[in-house]
């Protein structure tokens, strides 16, 4: 899953957000390299500034949404916690809706049930835009991997209430989302559990996080090698789809692993390009 920014605030690559054309070309450029689903996001999820009213964050998804499936026919997914956001997105041709809230507003599930639109549930115990880090808030519960399998039981029967389907549920244990960094990677340790508990497709927002930052101290745009590793894990214990930045090397990446584990053939015939054997001089 490519990641296709339209909020200026995001926090690691709001910058010339705003050219609906300039989403297009990103989009084009993440297919090309090898993702199978655009994620189009309006509002940023960084705290400590106000939520954008439903008119905006409309004003800005629904056009490169729009133009991103009629002009690439990709797979788009929409990244909100607005029910007024997450209808206008799929009218437009969104085919998930990527619920950050944990369905905070159920009527999400609604317009999911209705469309046929897949629903990403997700697990936090904030609302949208407010940011915790306690080490001691799973504690009582035993634990954060318990608390995410409960959270998540309990918003699929929410779902399912809506008139959801559970082949349209995608989960998400939400790193960073009300966890430190140690919960996260808890929760990360715990996918093969997750997933055998509910028996539905996981999807891992891991890239360039907090949690990776924390562990390395880098900053946002420098954590590409910490999201590989996290990556690497995710795709070995369960993960299904997983939200990326850089998509080339994640497809490089997941090229190799796969031949390595025999996944893929490497042909006998194969050599590599003489025009490929070294760097040309930089200038």
């Amino acid at each position: 899953m490519g990641i296709v920014n339209a909020s200026p605030e995001s926090f690691s690559d709001g910058d010339g957000v705003g050219d609906a054309g300039r989403q297009v070309e990103l989009g084009a450029r993440l297919l090309e390299e090898g993702a199978d689903v655009l994620d189009v996001g309006g509002e940023s999820g960084v705290t400590g500034i106000p939520a954008i009213e439903v008119d905006e964050e409309i004003r800005r998804v629904v056009p490169v949404v729009r133009r991103l499936v009629d002009e690439l026919g990709a797979i788009v997914s929409v990244d909100t916690y607005k029910p007024e956001v997450a209808a206008a997105a799929i009218e437009a041709g969104a085919r998930i809706i990527n619920d950050v809230s944990g369905l905070l507003h159920p009527e999400i599930a609604q317009h999911c049930a209705q469309s046929g639109a897949a629903l990403v549930i997700m697990h936090t115990r904030t609302p949208p835009k407010v940011k915790l880090t306690d080490p001691a808030i799973y504690e009582a519960g035993g634990g954060v991997a318990i608390d995410v399998r409960a959270f998540l039981a309990e918003r699929i029967a929410t779902a399912r209430e809506q008139g959801m389907d559970d082949e349209q549920l995608i989960l998400d244990p939400g790193p960073d989302f009300a966890k430190t960094p140690r919960q996260t990677v808890e929760s990360l340790r715990d996918l093969p559990a997750l997933h055998e508990t509910f028996g539905r497709p996981l999807l891992l927002a891991i890239s360039r996080k907090d949690f990776i930052g924390a562990i390395t101290q880098r900053r946002p745009k420098d954590r590409g090698a910490g999201t590989l590793a996290a990556l690497g894990w995710c795709a070995d214990h369960g993960a299904h789809i997983v939200r990326l930045h850089d998509v080339a090397a994640a497809s490089d990446y997941l090229d190799i692993r796969a031949a390595l584990t025999g996944e893929a053939e490497v042909p006998a015939e194969l050599l590599l390009d003489a025009s490929l054997r070294r760097q040309p001089p930089a200038g």
